[in-house]
């Protein structure tokens, strides 16, 4: 009678017909996909950031601080905050709206609204863009309207905003609802049958749960603003010191052969790419950080035996 054979050590697998292990293969995979990974990395983002910065100062730091402080650079800098500054509150507070009223309530057209949140992901920028010249331009549906006030939408800061507003709007109200939607809603369940009113729900207990997908959707939506450029560049007209954005200024600089300047305003977008990766992976670290300080809560402490009588402890 022959001897049962041994089982494989732990954290090996036996192929079928044969002694060798799976170790060897799982270790040449990862080695694989490490080093795919990391060429990927090195070609399309590290090798990108250091010719930007390279060529930003190729002509010297004198060039380099003059390109920055250049009166286009600075309006083009002022619109681009501008653009922002509108952009990311009101889409904070339409994004907390939408998601509140998705993940709270059932209506009809639900499945509507949502296909309608996501619609400027599936549309070009520069679709954006020619639409709101057919909205707001001189042959515009509304331009009857805007001559009568006097107003100027496209190519002026009011086009910039709108089209910035459409293509960054669903950025926070995505992040918001899938936090809403994990959280559940119990906590605020509970504080309505407490008598609490629907003002003081939100601001008590929904709002600090989903505080850091408030943060990360901010975070996403203001890199967004500053760096989009189809739509932007459709509605703006190009007008130099006015309605240029910084990306729109990196391309006129760059097509007038101003490489060293068009590098140096770029740099700025380069590094604002840099400070949004950088505060996405602390927020991200801060909220699984809370999140196991949440779940270590949860067990439950080790009992202990009460002190025996007349044994000091």
């Amino acid at each position: 009678m022959s001897a049962a054979a041994s089982p494989p050590p732990p954290g090996q697998r036996m192929y079928h017909g044969h002694g060798t292990p799976a170790k060897t293969e799982g270790r040449l995979a990862r080695l694989f996909l490490i080093g795919a990974a990391l060429t990927f990395w090195a070609l399309f983002l590290l090798a990108p950031l250091v010719i930007v910065f390279g060529s930003a100062l190729s002509e010297g730091i004198e060039v380099y601080l003059a390109a920055l402080a250049d009166p286009e650079t600075l309006s083009a800098i002022r619109l681009t905050l501008l653009a922002s500054a509108i952009a990311v509150p009101v889409n904070l507070l339409f994004g907390l709206s939408v998601a509140w009223l998705i993940s709270k309530y059932d209506f009809t057209g639900k499945s509507l609204l949502i296909t309608l949140i996501d619609l400027p992901f599936s549309v070009s920028p520069v679709i954006v863009g020619l639409m709101f010249v057919l909205l707001f331009g001189a042959r515009g549906w509304f331009a009857p309207l805007l001559e009568a006030l006097d107003t100027h939408v496209i190519f002026a800061v009011p086009g910039i905003v709108l089209a910035t507003l459409f293509i960054t709007a669903p950025l926070i109200a995505r992040e918001v609802l899938a936090v809403m939607q994990a959280q559940g809603d119990s906590e605020e369940e509970a504080a309505l049958t407490m008598g609490a009113s629907g003002w003081t729900i939100f601001r008590r207990i929904t709002l600090p749960k989903v505080k850091w997908g408030v943060i990360y959707g901010v975070i996403l939506c203001n890199a967004r603003a500053m760096g989009e450029f189809g739509g932007v560049s459709v509605v703006s007209g190009h007008i130099r010191g006015e309605t240029n954005t910084l990306p729109l200024h990196v391309e006129v600089l760059y097509n007038e052969y101003q490489f060293a300047a068009a590098f140096a305003v770029a740099s700025l977008l380069a590094f604002l790419a840099l400070l949004t990766l950088v505060l996405k992976q602390f927020v991200e670290w801060r909220a699984h950080k809370k999140l196991h300080a949440l779940s270590m809560q949860d067990v439950p402490a080790p009992l202990s035996l009460p002190p025996t009588p007349g044994v000091s402890s």
